[in-house]
């Protein structure tokens, strides 16, 4: 039973990942557009913001998914401990 609510903590912490990258992903680039119609760059600065983008959110999704890792493989240690 404690098995299984450890697996659903896990999940529901790495549930929100796919929307939080898509949404830093789609915040930079709305700004990088907004970028090259107000100074004329097209398209360096939705090329630019994107990317910029697409590095930011990728880190937020391995920092979490390590975080959770190291919370789980502490968990399971301490589980062996104690039998």
């Amino acid at each position: 039973m404690e098995e299984d609510r450890a697996a659903k903590g896990d999940w529901t912490k790495l549930s929100g990942l796919g929307i939080e990258l898509a949404a830093a992903v789609a915040g930079f680039a709305l700004v990088g557009y907004w970028w090259d119609r107000h100074f004329g760059t097209a398209p360096w600065g939705l090329v630019v913001a994107s990317g910029l983008g697409i590095v930011g959110g990728l880190y937020n999704v391995v920092r979490k998914t390590l975080s959770v890792s190291k919370a789980a493989a502490a968990d399971a240690k301490s589980d062996a401990g104690d039998r």
